[in-house]
Formats: structure tokens, sequence, C-alpha cells
């Protein structure tokens, strides 16, 4: 893979990063232990790990600045890479396997990828007695988003990894001249201009949020969510029954996402609650983040987002009414699409120049504080049963990076019949973030009653 140029969000991301606001994506990934092979040696799951993850092009390359354009950056191979400085091992007690894995995930994700380096890790966390393991992987926002982290990540697993193809072309593409001809030109032109056009409405609705907002983050209960940064990391994990979501958006109408969301909004009320916290006096805003991949298309280098701006009725009492007004929101929000609005601020990105980026960073780091409280994102998976070296997926936990003074983020993937959540919280701000875990399978109960009579009638699946 040749030199190529960061995208303007990718560069973005890259000169938002501090020491104390790493901003890179995670995933907790647990393997249950793998099958007994009579006569064969137990599978060596870090060299299996590492060997996949050296097979992925994209690992192996890393950012390096450019002449031109000025202030730009481009990912190129890095000519000394060794994967052994990005896959390693740690062993944990196996007392209580899985919370050792949680506590230790916290620690590892407060750490900054290193820059000179393709900016990637991985640690294989053995040590449960059943021979039980997990993984967790770390790639810097600048390198994917949530789809193409799902992408590169993939290839580590024993499905994906098999049916691999050889890297190049399948077949030659005839030469082209890198001159459009004149039909390209005025297609060009046109784009540019639609692409100025929405910018500046974006630019205006960012300003107007910002402004309205403004006078939320004064003494307000919601401000617990954009706190400043301590720079540690609380992380909690929850599971929750697929078929009770798909229950409750039969019942009620509307999507599996606007049931999830809905039921973080309870979530967060009920934290309140159980912090003796007033409510708010209006209810926190999530940003959603939105995918503008097209669906089918290939992943594709780099991220292409932009989102939805919600404001979560934690205020509102009632369960169904919550989950109704999460989902006009949520409809209103796409009759607009992706491209409108102040949820839509990543647009922004691409009409600035490179230098803008690298010293416009310091400037706008503490921005997202104006717009949204908390982050709050689903990652697709496989709909396929995955495996590492034999050992089934169990579980799969999306992680997100917490902006600068943001002190919540909540990733969600379904998997298996199951959601996997992943809470990330500034450790100072939100330190009893398993409390806010808890609350979402209460949450769920409400909405679906059934979900927890099936929970105590089926047997739990070892994780």
């Amino acid at each position: 893979m040749s030199s190529e140029l960061l995208a303007p969000l990718d560069l973005a991301f890259w000169h938002l990063e501090s020491p104390d606001h790493p901003l890179h994506l995670g995933a907790l990934a647990r393997f249950g232990p793998p099958p007994a092979s009579p006569g064969h040696d137990p599978v060596d799951v870090l060299a299996l790990l590492a060997r996949r993850a050296a097979a992925v092009p994209r690992l192996r390359m890393r950012v390096r600045d450019v002449l031109i354009p000025v202030g730009g950056a481009a990912w190129s191979a890095d000519p000394d890479f060794d994967v052994c400085r990005h896959v390693r091992e740690i062993t944990l007690p196996g007392v209580d396997f899985p919370a050792e894995t949680v506590r230790l995930a916290a620690e590892l994700m407060e750490r900054p990828v290193a820059r000179g380096l393709p900016p990637w890790e991985m640690y294989l966390l053995s040590g449960a007695p059943d021979g039980s393991f997990a993984v967790l992987v770390k790639l810097h926002h600048a390198l994917a988003d949530g789809m193409r982290a799902v992408a590169i990540g993939a290839g580590i697993f024993d499905e994906i990894a098999a049916g691999r193809r050889p890297a190049g072309r399948s077949r030659p593409v005839p030469p082209r001249s890198w001159l459009p001809g004149p039909g390209r030109l005025l297609d060009l032109a046109r784009d540019r201009i639609g692409d100025l056009g929405r910018a500046v409405e974006v630019g205006a609705s960012v300003v107007g949020s910002s402004v309205v907002r403004a006078g939320r983050l004064e003494g307000g209960p919601a401000t617990v969510f954009a706190a400043d940064s301590s720079g540690t990391r609380r992380i909690a994990t929850a599971t929750l029954p697929l078929d009770g979501v798909h229950r409750i958006r039969r019942t009620t109408g509307g999507t599996a996402n606007d049931v999830l969301l809905a039921l973080v909004a309870g979530a967060l009320r009920r934290w309140f609650d159980g912090r003796g916290l007033s409510l708010p006096d209006t209810d926190p805003r999530a940003l959603v983040p939105v995918s503008r991949r097209r669906p089918g298309a290939p992943p594709g280098p780099g991220n292409s987002l932009s989102g939805y701006l919600l404001d979560l009725p934690v205020t509102e009492p009632s369960p169904d009414v919550r989950l109704a007004a999460v989902r006009d929101a949520m409809d209103r929000n796409k009759a607009a699409g992706p491209c409108r609005g102040a949820g839509a601020v990543a647009l922004l990105a691409d009409q600035l120049p490179p230098l803008a980026h690298r010293f416009g960073a310091p400037l706008a780091s503490g921005a997202a504080r104006l717009l949204f409280d908390l982050l709050v994102t689903q990652v697709p998976l496989p709909r396929s049963a995955l495996s590492l070296g034999g050992a089934p997926l169990r579980a799969l936990f999306p992680m997100a990076p917490l902006a600068r003074g943001q002190s919540l983020a909540v990733a969600m993937s379904p998997y298996g019949g199951e959601v996997h959540v992943g809470l990330v919280a500034d450790g100072a701000a939100v330190p009893d973030v398993d409390a806010l875990a808890a609350a979402l399978t209460v949450e769920l109960d409400l909405l679906d009653p059934g979900a927890a009579t099936a929970r105590t009638s089926c047997p739990a699946r070892p994780s």
C-alpha cells in the first residue's frame, strides 16, 4: 500500500487528540475456551493474533507529515513494522476473570496509542481457569470509524481470515488519464458548490445550537456529563437480550435503535435518582453518529461520519412515553437527513484546509460540550458466528472515545442474539458507571416484562 493523504475528518481526529483525551476506538471481545482437539497441541492464540493482524495491510500504516498540502499528513507503510510492538499478552488472576478484564480494559483505554507507529494495539487477556480469554483492540479514530474498525478488526477471526483474498486487484484496470474531462469538471464544480452550501447551513445550525446550549452548562445537573477530564477511565458492560428489544419494536413501531436509545434515557433517569441528583431542567443531548457510507458499499479508508442530535427524554417518567418521544425525534432527524443540522458538524471538516486542522485543533477541542452531553452509538457486527483459533466469540463490547469536556460514551453492538453495551466514562466524573450499566437491564424489563421471565427460565451462557 502506497502513501495516502489523510481525509479531512481523519486529520481532524489526529490533531484533536491529547495525552488526556486519547481518540481511539476500542472493543473488548470475550471468547469461550478453544475446543478440545485430541492429538493436537493447543492453539497459540497470541501468535495467531500477531500473524493475522500483520496480514491486514491497513494495520501496517503509520501517519507522517507531508510538505504538500501544507499542514497535511499521509498514511504510509512503516518500514520498520514489528507486530510484536502492537500485540501483547497479559495474564490476569482467574478469580473473577470477566470483571478483571473490564478493570484492565479501563486502564489500557486511558493510554494513547503510540503516534510514531501504526496507531493500534491488541491485548490478549488470559488466565481464566476454564481456558476462556478476551482480546482488547484499540484503533485510533483517524484510522477508522466504527464500520471501518469492524472491517479491520474482523481480519483476526477464523471465518474472515480463511476467506481473505491476496492483496491487489483481481483483474487489470485499463489506464485512465488523471485529467478529468469537461463533463467531470462540471460535476466536480456542482458538487463543490453543493458541499459549500451544506457547510454554510450546518455552520449556522452549529452556531445557533451552541449559543442556545451555552446557558445550559452553568450549574445544571446535566453538567456531570460535560465535566473537565481527569484523564482516567471507568468502563462497564451490559448484555441485553436482542429478542426482547425486537419484541418491543414490533409492539411499538420504530426501530431497534430507537428502543436502545430509549433504554439509555431511562437508565440515565434511574442513575440520576440513584445518585440523589435532581433531574436536569432540560434533557441531556446525545450525539448519535451516522455513517455516510452507502448500504452495501465497501467500508473504504478513513472516516465517513455525520450525526444526529437527540434530546434524551430523561425528565419523562413514563417508559412508553420516553420511547415514543425518541422514535418521533429520530424520525424527524432521518427526514432531514444526516447532512443537515448541528449534528452534521463533522461535515465541516471537509471544508477546512489541512493547516486549519493542525492549528485550529486546540481551539476546537472543547467545542463538543457546546453541542451535546454524551455520545450514544451503535456498531454493527457480522451476523454469522465468529471464532478465534476455534474459540467461539461470546460477546464483543464496543468502546467509544471521550471528546474533551465529555464524560460518558455509550456504544452498542448486536451479536449472537444479544446486544452488548460498552460504557466508557471519565473516572472522576462518573465513577459509578457500573450502576448506569445495570439500570439498562431494569429499563428493558419495564418495557418488556417478558425479558425478565426469559432470563430467569434460561441458564446463563458462559462468558
